[in-house]
């Protein structure tokens, strides 16, 4: 290992037995080198990738004090944990199935780490593989993404295999309101969506336990309730002015994780905030398909198919078009044993629904929709599937 940290230019960690000072730095590599990559960054602790569902990964700087500041944020969640705790063992262990060259897998080992539990660390998820560690472990509580959810469903595992959860937590991609309440209806256990990003170091919003048992009927929808140190606010797409409470706009955030805490930042996520601080993301505002001036939210699409008795799941992008700059298209998973439907069918079911002009040109049935290593679904990837129709 030593050597190894010489050719990278890393700090080298020894972590020995159970104690006051079972973590140590080994001799000689206890400061950053400069590798064979770049000089250290100064002030930087990590440079964390984005997802990739809309083009090539980036790379993000994230600070010390951001993600410090995120993994406390995070407590809120759990009973009885405060940034003030002395570090102790805790029983149980955690399932960590997310990679970590993205942010939900650095917070999940992080988190974990800071809580003090064993984890269990799965190289990457299957159904087979998550339903044998639940098993094996018998968690209070663990962690799917939406996609994995359906995977889970669709496996049909028995109730009593996961009789010790009592929640599960779910994120990196919106979570629909309808398979929450069908795992909550299948086995009885709370789905806790979240939302957060990669420049946030994690989630600035998601839903607690006690708020499900509470709110969710209400509230359903929501991504959850905003921490307590982050400030939101919702503003016009084109004025910028702050909207009032309860109107859909672009979403600004401000507090301790976001850049520098003091300046409001504005995302790119068309989104509604209630009275109570529950908020809702209700698509991406540099999504829109712009179609000969008239502009299509892809999710809103997607949503209508997917409320096709034979559509499991979809995936609407646009496409260039010589005529119109862009057109949207559609691919989507069929639900188990349903007929194919005919395009025309589909393109009524949306009409239907629609506007005329939100109508994909083109629909195609895949057995799996392409996605990232965090299992989001790749934008990029679902438009080569028509690259052949681009214009």
């Amino acid at each position: 290992m030593h050597e190894l940290a010489d050719e990278l230019g890393s700090v080298a960690i020894a972590l020995d037995q159970i104690g006051q000072d079972c973590v140590s730095t080994l001799p000689g590599r206890d400061r950053l080198g400069r590798g064979p990559f770049h000089e250290p960054f100064t002030g930087v602790a990590i440079q964390m990738l984005t997802s990739g569902t809309t083009g090539a990964p980036k790379r993000i700087p994230l600070s010390r004090q951001t993600l410090e500041k995120s993994l406390e944020d995070a407590m809120v969640y759990e009973k009885d944990r405060s940034p003030d705790d002395r570090p102790k063992l805790r029983p149980g262990v955690t399932i960590q199935q997310m990679p970590f060259v993205h942010i939900s897998g650095i917070f999940g080992i992080a988190g974990n780490a800071l809580a003090g539990r064993q984890t269990c660390l799965l190289e990457r998820f299957t159904v087979e593989g998550w339903h044998d560690a639940v098993k094996r472990h018998r968690p209070r509580v663990a962690s799917a993404v939406p996609t994995a959810l359906r995977m889970i469903l669709d496996a049909n595992i028995p109730k009593e295999d996961l009789s010790s959860l009592i929640a599960l937590r779910s994120g990196t991609a919106p979570l629909p309101p309808e398979l929450a309440d069908e795992v909550m209806a299948r086995y009885g256990i709370p789905v806790l969506g979240n939302y957060g990003a990669t420049e946030f170091a994690g989630g600035v919003a998601g839903w607690s336990y006690r708020d499900f048992k509470e709110h969710w009927t209400a509230k359903r929808g929501s991504v959850g309730r905003m921490h307590d140190s982050i400030e939101a606010r919702v503003v016009d797409q084109e004025s910028f002015e702050e909207l009032p409470v309860g109107e859909t706009g672009l979403l600004e955030l401000r507090g301790g994780q976001i850049e520098d805490g003091k300046t409001w930042v504005r995302t790119t996520d068309l989104a509604r905030l209630d009275a109570d601080r529950f908020l809702y993301i209700l698509g991406r505002a540099d999504n829109a398909i712009i179609r000969g001036g008239f502009k299509i939210m892809p999710g809103d699409v997607a949503d209508v198919l997917e409320g096709h008795p034979a559509i499991r799941e979809a995936a609407v992008v646009a496409i260039r078009d010589r005529r119109l700059g862009q057109v949207p298209v559609a691919a989507y998973i069929l639900e188990k044993g349903a007929v194919l439907p005919a395009d025309d069918e589909l393109a009524a079911w949306v009409k239907a629904r629609m506007t005329p002009y939100s109508v994909p040109v083109a629909f195609k049935a895949v057995e799996e929709l392409p996605r990232t290593p965090s299992l989001k679904v790749s934008a990029v990837a679902v438009q080569e599937l028509f690259a052949e129709l681009a214009d």
